[in-house]
């Protein structure tokens, strides 16, 4: 995940919109999916997502901008949670 700084502005944004302001696309131009997760490595979007956004209502973006902070706070825990040691070595 090399996006992480431009998706944290963008879910700021999408957090705090204008009032009448459609939610922003997630998109930061870091388009890689991910084979193992089957995410964009950008933006955190299934490719349904990506593919669904123009045509989703302000309601429906504001879900997977939803999907997108429990993803991204998902990677944060995985990425920064101690590493397990085997039995008998020393931290």
């Amino acid at each position: 995940m090399t996006g992480v700084n431009g998706l944290n502005t963008r879910m700021n944004a999408a957090a705090n919109p204008d009032p009448g302001t459609p939610p922003p696309s997630p998109c930061i131009n870091i388009c890689r999916m991910d084979a193992r997760s089957g995410l964009c490595e950008g933006c955190l979007r299934n490719i349904d997502e990506i593919a669904s956004w123009s045509t989703l209502d302000d309601a429906a973006k504001r879900a997977v901008w939803d999907a997108i902070e429990a993803r991204h706070a998902l990677w944060l825990a995985q990425r920064f949670e101690p590493q397990a040691r085997p039995q008998g070595e020393k931290q």
